[in-house]
């Protein structure tokens, strides 16, 4: 039971001091003037001042309430390292029974998980969490069992007791760590680009160890071995060897005694890309459909065009003298001879043989693209004459025979089974509403080698595409596709459908018939397979631990098929599908938790000196504990302190009024009357 003295004004607190004024100023002129009843007078005015002030004398019935030490333990990855998980454990145990032991003392454990999406160690979010389930007035100290590494320090929370962290790092620490600064998203392929490698070891390094082994791998391929100095910055230059993802895994390997070989590896994921793709197109005469390729080739900044008409054939003879002529001669030799392999595309628009180009030219245009060249044939009628391009050197690699017979009536250009699964035309009908227009003329063909994706009239081949050696042929058994883009009858996806097959014969990784790849987002993968096959059998995953395991695919869309998969740890997965495999990093190599390992008390210690904490290490044991006053410091050489809070919890209260009406009234009364009768008496 404790009592004190507390009032309860009957008038704002401002009315009762003017009054208390002229009160003053009342007995100040009375004395000045010489009243002999001004002291009992004013005695009065005190008595009524008080009663407005409402004293009161409160008891309160208290009952103590216990002081809470919160524990926090660690339990991130990086304090798995070692035997800190252990170390910690056992220190927990004998903190909180210590604590216990303590009169009024309770212990709240609190349990610092991974954070999630590799955000790394949350420990004050956690500790804020946990201390805003308590009364910040019964808090009476925190300790912190951790290696001090920690990701959200901006968010401790405002403390009311001393901090103390308790680290489980031991003095012969060592790491050895792998940096890699500098690493572009992207990269032009056939140009060198440069990454920033630095090995860096912190902790109790061993002596005269100055470098370190290097091992770089590409897609998964067998590494290469390279000697590095360790605590230097290394530039290494690199050229992408294809387009698409190119994943580089970049290893050193675990030496003797370093605490982990979690950081000993980084992922580096970059997508070449061409600079620019170089196209002949020879149109054989001009066309409405000529305009049309120039105007897709042209929109596409990152081809570079060449494109010849050939206006004056060599039989055209009208006596119009050379040197009056404005048109520039075809060079032949050069474009076919000295740099067709400079060209990644190139394209016979209703070309027909004319002695222009020579046996010897076209025979190389062949020997072009089965090196890895790409040639598209757009036919015209002229592909049905004599004068057929088919019946040239060049027949060795067309994908269809011509039948001498020309359709020319209306038809509607379809997409085969085939290819709706192929990616050149898979979805194009949806990329436009509504029937597509009809194209007048068809090419009829027969004997086609290679993938048949779209057919025309009486459902005859019309688009064809073919792989020879290591190039591609496409043939496009009409020379109308010009009609979509006029929009007659509607129109058609021309330019997407053009656009695809240009870039398929470019060899774009997006368009490959045969591929598997896999999106990441965080520790989870999107495995996608496509195939012109009617299904697939399932994937094989390779973890970054050696383990394997069969993922059936599921078709979603014609010739795709996907899957999701969970990782179970971060690192490089292998895919495989029949002839087709692919590599893919879920998450950082080296998570944040590994970027530094070695147990300090420096990231905290600004937080901990604000609390007259203090840091100690556990494996100098655990320290006693003490209680110190609000603002001590809470820190020795063998003992950590808490600041006991003295908090209550009011069962009751009494208040009794010190000043009564009935006391004030008989106490002003008689006051009044005895400075009445005193001055009456004078």
């Amino acid at each position: 039971m404790t009592g004190l003295l507390v009032f309860d004004p009957l008038l704002p607190v401002w009315l009762i001091a003017v009054l208390a004024g002229m009160v003053i100023c009342g007995t100040a002129l009375a004395l000045w003037r010489g009243l002999s009843g001004w002291a009992l007078r004013a005695l009065g005015a005190v008595v009524v001042l008080a009663a407005l002030a409402g004293p009161v004398y409160q008891q309160e019935d208290r009952a103590p309430l216990s002081d809470i030490v919160m524990v926090v333990e660690d339990s991130s990855a990086s304090h798995r390292l070692g035997d800190r998980a252990e170390m910690t454990t056992q220190a927990a145990e004998a903190l909180a029974t210590r604590l216990q032991a303590r009169e009024n003392t309770e212990v709240r454990r609190v349990t610092v998980p991974d954070g999630a999406d590799n955000s790394g160690t949350q420990l004050m979010s956690t500790l804020a969490d946990a201390m805003a389930e308590e009364p910040q007035g019964r808090i009476a100290g925190v300790f912190v069992l951790s290696d001090g590494r920690l990701h959200d320090l901006d968010r401790a929370p405002n403390l009311p007791a001393p901090m103390h962290l308790l680290h489980t790092g031991r003095s012969d620490d060592w790491d050895r760590r792998l940096i890699i600064a500098g690493a572009p998203a992207f990269a032009i392929l056939d140009e060198e680009i440069t990454l920033t490698i630095r090995v860096e070891d912190s902790g109790a390094v061993p002596e005269n160890v100055e470098s370190a082994q290097l091992d770089i791998s590409i897609d998964g391929d067998a590494p290469q071995r390279f000697e590095v100095p360790i605590g230097r910055d290394i530039d290494l230059p690199l050229v992408l060897p294809h387009g698409g993802r190119n994943v580089l895994q970049f290893t050193i390997p675990e030496a003797e005694g370093e605490l982990t070989d979690r950081n000993n590896s980084a992922l580096v994921q970059i997508n070449g890309v061409r600079d620019r793709l170089s196209v002949l197109l020879v149109s054989g005469e001009p066309h409405p459909g000529g305009r049309t390729w120039r105007n897709l080739l042209k929109s596409d900044s990152s081809v570079d065009l060449v494109h010849f008409t050939i206006l004056r054939p060599p039989e055209k003879q009208d006596g119009v003298p050379v040197r009056e002529l404005s048109l520039i001669a075809f060079p032949t030799r050069e474009l076919f001879l000295e740099k067709i392999d400079d060209f990644d595309l190139i394209i016979f628009d209703r070309y027909k043989r004319r002695g222009i180009l020579p046996s010897l030219y076209l025979d190389n245009v062949r020997s072009y693209v089965e090196g890895g060249g790409a040639v598209l044939i757009a036919a015209g009628p002229d592909f049905a004459s004599a004068d057929s391009l088919y019946r040239s050197p060049l027949e060795a690699i067309v994908p269809a025979r011509p039948t001498a017979r020309v359709i020319d009536r209306g038809y509607r250009p379809a997409v085969t089974d085939l290819g709706q699964r192929h990616p050149v035309t898979a979805g194009l009908s949806e990329l436009h509403e509504g029937d597509w227009g009809r194209w007048l003329r068809q090419i009829e063909v027969g004997d086609p080698v290679g993938d048949v994706v779209m057919s025309g009239a009486e459902d005859a081949p019309l688009l064809i595409l073919d792989r020879v050696g290591e190039g591609r042929v496409a043939l496009l058994a009409s020379d109308h596709a010009w009609l979509w883009n006029r929009g007659y009858e509607g129109g058609g996806p021309q330019l997407e459908l053009l656009r695809r097959l240009a870039h398929w014969m470019m060899k774009e990784p997006e368009l490959e018939e045969e591929a598997l790849w896999a999106e990441a987002t965080g520790q989870q993968m999107r495995i996608i397979r496509r195939s012109l096959a009617a299904s697939v059998g399932p994937v094989t995953i390779t973890t970054p631990l050696g383990d394997t395991l069969d993922l059936p695919l599921a078709e979603v869309s014609p010739g795709r098929f996907e899957a999701i998969y969970d990782g179970p740890v971060i690192g490089l997965y292998r895919l495989e599908n029949g002839d087709q495999s692919a590599v893919i990093g879920l998450g950082p190599a080296a998570p944040v938790e590994f970027e530094e390992t070695i147990a300090s008390g420096a990231p905290m210690a600004e937080v901990i000196a604000a609390s007259n904490g203090g840091v100690r290490a556990l494996e100098d044991g655990v320290p006693g504990i003490r209680a110190v006053s609000p603002g001590r410091p809470a820190a020795g050489r063998t003992w950590l302190g808490i600041t006991p809070r003295g908090a209550y919890r009011t069962q009751s209260v009494t208040q009794t009024a010190l000043l009564p009406a009935w006391l004030v009234l008989l106490l002003a009364s008689m006051l009044v009357i005895g400075g009445w009768l005193r001055e009456g008496r004078r």
